[in-house]
């Protein structure tokens, strides 16, 4: 290289490094300095710089909260009985709290927690957090950065199934960022109820997301109306894909290019794992070479699934029961009502004792 190349590489590289910290300041300087008014608290999600996405179901909106809480640091300590300590520190009892979500801040390692104070409508939307010590506190939502969107085409306030359950809380069921886009599982008011959405963060708009329709193996059709219950990011053959898990309990990948405004989307479904389940979080891990799915369930335990291959297997078109993709149970766990990766070794769960307690435990990823 001459001396002329040499500059203007240099060059350039100096301004690679220049634009680094301006581009990564973008996100957080985008939120603004307010009272984050949540009406209710539920799927959690995080994104860089330590902004924590948290739905919020009632009013059909999701916010981007600016923590504050970047330093590395050590995982969540384990709490037991951890429902009684958080209704303590909310001063109330057990039994008028409700844990909706757990999320690790991949920056710290803290757990945060989206929980109801009271029940009903006029429950309190509360943010906490756990640290290395088991200490809890509460973001504060008073002066907080952040910004907001909502969602065009959610279920109304009003609408219910045919159980008589209500519709809007299925408006934001799950969610997951990567790339700069924050992908958002639910219901919309649609003809195919069953949406996934691509929302780019920094936010400034949203739209009415792709509509989607399953082979639902175990009951011998094709649904529209069956929201994804919990999803990762996943990438199958090198092409970025959404791999969704539905109650009873298929589950679907879905390529992240097909999820387009407005475009009615069919998966591939590559697994049926069981009915009368409901499948409740998700997570991916590497162990060696090899990527692995840990998924839990309401009535199924906790599920192993290995990547390997998950290319080769073609969507499930007939009525079946267990089919595709194979999995092992973890019969070590049981009770796990959520959980969260920290690292490729370990992950963070929320399990229901015997005696009604709901612990705070670390696993060794298996």
């Amino acid at each position: 290289m001459n001396k002329l190349g040499f500059r203007i590489a240099l060059c350039l590289g100096l301004l690679a490094l220049l634009l680094l910290p301006a581009t990564a300041a973008n996100l957080s300087n985008s939120l603004k300095t307010g009272k984050a008014e949540l009406k209710s608290a539920g799927p959690l999600a995080f994104g860089p710089e330590g902004i924590l996405f948290v739905a919020d179901p009632a009013a059909a909106s999701i916010y981007a909260l600016d923590t504050g809480d970047q330093k590395a640091g050590q995982p969540a300590a384990e709490v037991e009985a951890i429902n009684e300590k958080v209704a303590a520190f909310l001063g109330t009892t057990p039994d008028q709290i409700l844990i909706n979500d757990m999320a690790v801040n991949p920056a710290s390692k803290k757990a945060y927690l989206s929980v109801s104070r009271g029940r009903g409508p006029d429950a309190a939307a509360v943010i906490l957090r756990v640290d290395s010590k088991g200490k809890i506190e509460e973001l504060s939502l008073e002066s907080v950065k952040h910004a907001k969107v909502a969602l065009p085409n959610a279920p109304a306030a009003d609408a219910k199934d045919r159980r008589g359950q209500t519709l809007r809380q299925e408006a934001i069921t799950d969610m997951a960022f990567i790339d700069g886009k924050l992908i958002v599982a639910g219901l919309s008011n649609e003809e195919f109820g069953s949406n996934l959405r691509v929302i780019p963060f920094p936010f400034s708009s949203v739209d009415n997301g792709a509509a989607i329709e399953i082979f639902h193996g175990s009951h011998g059709r094709f649904e529209t109306n069956a929201p994804v219950r919990t999803f990762v990011p996943y990438s199958v053959d090198n092409k970025p894909h959404v791999l969704a898990a539905y109650t009873c309990t298929p589950l679907v990948k879905f390529p992240l290019s097909d999820l387009k405004p407005g475009k009615k989307v069919l998966g591939a479904t590559i697994a049926e794992l069981g009915n009368r389940n409901r499948p409740l979080d998700m997570i991916v891990y590497r162990k060696g070479s090899t990527d692995y799915i840990l998924l839990n369930n309401s009535s199924r335990g906790v599920m192993k699934l290995s990547t390997e291959k998950i290319e080769r297997y073609a969507g499930i078109t007939k009525q079946t029961e267990v089919a595709g993709m194979p999995y092992e149970t973890i019969a070590s766990l049981k009770g796990v009502e959520h959980l969260d990766k920290i690292d490729d070794a370990q992950a963070l769960l929320l399990v229901r004792g015997e005696s009604g307690a709901l612990d705070l435990k670390r696993f060794a990823l298996p």
